[in-house]
């Protein structure tokens, strides 16, 4: 994993805006509907080729395909792993519930977007059953990296965790939630072997870590949620067990909507826990107004010496282009916290479309908000390295 050792590199969180023509495909695939299977895979390669462009366009050091053959950041496993039927009837996040007119104002079921709400369910074994869409996932990504001025300083690409899937894509199969994430872990760990076998560093999506918090566990004892995360992060290491930490990342977040999150966790409460995972980064969250200030963690509880902080920079869920002088600031607050600029990344603090249609950010912004971070990182390496 590179680490920034003459300048601020940046990197994402992982989802990318899909086309006009992808997004509806995968909507009428997620609501039943039969598509054309072969338009589905140009398009995905079309939209793949073209994110990569805009992302070495925007300065991205550390980038990946944007997701762009997923239909969200998790419930593609369907189409991967066997176990998986009915419908799930996820909780919302207590800070929208909260507030009746914020539940209006977001009017979700008018957005033309995969359901992430009613997603499939456990009602038999999970095992990783289809290799195919991964291995095409991967040979198609590095089949555009090899093309012409399309290489990234270091590529990488995403798997969820065993731990949003469990609570995400419910249980009606195993006999406890400890079982059902365990097996989850041992069935993704064919997926990030093969991610990370390929030459990518691997970014393991966790926001269950954070976000069920206030989901899930919103009416359970603080302790109860520490114990899921806890238990989660064990079956993350189970699922990497064998990788060299340095080829993993581990992303964590309160949840990519623009909300209250006023109940969101804080994060010295579990980030002594995050540090448990035998990964080599941190993707977090820290350039929204709920969790900005939270730089101030890494002074009373340090980054362990063999990891690196990718530092949220950028704001996912504001049409607000952040200026590049506030993100040097920001940069810089992260380098002292961390006591050592190289091991600071400048990131987003989520994706910009974790799930088709379901993104606050217009998609020209997304680009002009990777170019300002290039620029404040550039500013911010002057100032912390010189020259």
């Amino acid at each position: 994993m590179l680490r920034s050792e003459k300048r601020i590199l940046t990197t994402h969180a992982g989802s990318l805006p899909r086309t006009a023509r992808l997004k509806d495909l995968f909507v009428r695939r997620n609501r039943g509907e039969k598509i054309d299977a072969a338009e589905l895979e140009r398009e995905v390669e079309q939209s793949t080729r073209r994110i990569v462009a805009k992302q070495l366009e925007a300065g991205i050091d550390i980038g990946n395909n944007g997701e762009q053959p997923r239909e969200s950041f998790f419930t593609y496993v369907h189409d991967r792993m066997s176990g998986f039927g009915g419908r799930s009837e996820r909780q919302l996040m207590r800070d929208i519930v909260q507030y009746p007119s914020y539940l209006e104002k977001m009017r979700l079921g008018d957005r033309q977007m995969v359901d992430l709400m009613h997603a499939p369910m456990a009602v038999g074994e999970v095992r990783y059953q289809d290799r195919e869409p991964l291995k095409r996932e991967c040979a198609d990504f590095k089949r555009v990296l090899a093309e012409p001025g399309m290489s990234f300083a270091e590529p990488f690409m995403t798997a969820p965790s065993p731990g949003i899937i469990a609570t995400a894509m419910q249980n009606r199969h195993y006999d406890s939630l400890e079982k059902y994430v365990f097996a989850l872990a041992e069935a993704l760990r064919v997926e990030y072997r093969h991610i990370v076998d390929n030459g990518f560093v691997l970014q393991i999506d966790a926001p269950d870590l954070a976000m069920e918090r206030h989901t899930s566990y919103a009416d359970r004892p603080l302790k109860e949620f520490i114990d899921f995360v806890d238990m989660t992060i064990a079956a993350i290491n189970q699922g990497i067990e064998g990788l060299a930490a340095e080829r993993v990342r581990l992303h964590v977040c309160w949840g990519n909507y623009e909300a209250p999150h006023q109940l969101d966790v804080p994060l010295e409460e579990i980030l002594p826990h995050l540090y448990s995972v035998k990964a080599g980064a941190l993707v977090l969250e820290a350039a929204n107004p709920r969790h900005q200030h939270e730089y101030r963690c890494f002074r009373s509880n340090p980054l362990p010496d063999h990891m690196l902080l990718v530092t949220g920079v950028i704001d996912t869920k504001t049409n607000y282009v952040e200026h590049p002088e506030l993100i040097a600031e920001r940069l810089q607050r992260a380098a002292r916290a961390v006591d050592d600029p190289h091991r600071v990344i400048a990131g987003t603090d989520c994706g910009f479309e974790t799930t088709t249609g379901l993104g606050e950010v217009a998609e020209e912004v997304v680009w002009e908000k990777l170019k300002a971070m290039r620029a404040g990182a550039d500013l911010a390496s002057k100032a912390l390295f010189g020259g």
